[in-house]
């Protein structure tokens, strides 16, 4: 139930936003609580909200045609309360999460502390880590991509063809699912990663975790790795990967930065590698 704003800054995955208010009749519910209290601000809630329900109840049966839902707003108070009353009213089972999405966010602030056991794989760029990952996954291990739930590689170029990253708050919440569905008792295959994916972090508990963890140092020649990487980065704009290149001039050099742009495209790339 919480609003557009809020769900986009992190929100439990695999919940579908329906928002009592948007961005800015919250906003105005909230400046009315504070300046005329409580009474006032219900009253506008409701005055903003009631035109909606209708539309609430349609929506809602488009989501859950067994009319079973589960609903949450910050702290499981008027805003769950009241969609939630209108949906009991057109005959849905409504569960509300009790203290709201607040209490969901305490637990996965807390998730990754719980311990399990780890192998990491390390090695350098274009060694073919992440498809490692992917081969063990179908093979049934249990496998933590860190940058497939940052949506970023991890380097300069990590953005490159790849969907906008997810809020860091987001990002902690798809860690912890992943976290707390896997078995203790069975090893979790992880990237070896510094602490930032991007502008995601990843959670303090859980990068100890893969600091003390036995590491697997993937080892492949140079034109392995060069051919890999064309094959992941070849296609991406050539613009972007200007960029990309500019935000680390300074460990390449000036006259090494400016050397490589001739080379940003795919046709390019393999002549060089040939």
């Amino acid at each position: 139930m919480r609003s557009p704003g809020e769900y986009v800054q992190g929100h439990i995955p695999g919940a579908a936003s329906f928002p009592l208010f948007t961005d800015e009749e919250r906003a105005q519910v909230g400046t009315c609580y504070k300046q005329q209290g409580r009474d006032q601000a219900v009253e506008l809630g409701f005055a903003i909200a009631g035109p909606k329900f209708v539309h609430f109840i349609t929506q809602a049966q488009a989501l859950a045609p067994d009319k079973q839902v589960r609903v949450h707003c910050w702290r499981g108070g008027m805003r769950s309360g009241a969609v939630a009353w209108v949906l009991e009213m057109a005959g849905f089972q409504v569960s509300t999460l009790v203290d709201g999405y607040k209490s969901f966010r305490n637990w996965a602030l807390t998730a990754g502390q719980a311990p399990k056991p780890i192998i990491t794989l390390g090695g350098m760029t274009g060694t073919g880590k992440t498809n490692i990952l992917t081969a063990l996954a179908t093979q049934g291990a249990q496998t933590l991509d860190l940058e497939q739930l940052a949506s970023h590689r991890g380097s300069s170029f990590g953005s490159l063809g790849l969907p906008p990253q997810p809020s860091n708050e987001h990002f902690e919440n798809r860690v912890a699912i992943a976290w707390a569905n896997f078995n203790p008792t069975q090893p979790v295959w992880i990237e070896a990663e510094s602490r930032r994916i991007g502008v995601c972090r990843v959670p303090d508990a859980l990068f100890q975790q893969m600091m003390q963890a036995p590491i697997i140092q993937v080892v492949r020649p140079r034109a392995e790795r060069l051919a890999l990487l064309v094959e992941v980065y070849g296609s991406a704009d050539t613009e972007e990967l200007i960029a990309a290149t500019e935000r680390i001039h300074k460990r390449l050099g000036g006259l090494r930065t400016q050397q490589r742009s001739p080379y940003f495209n795919s046709d390019s790339l393999r002549k060089l590698l040939t």
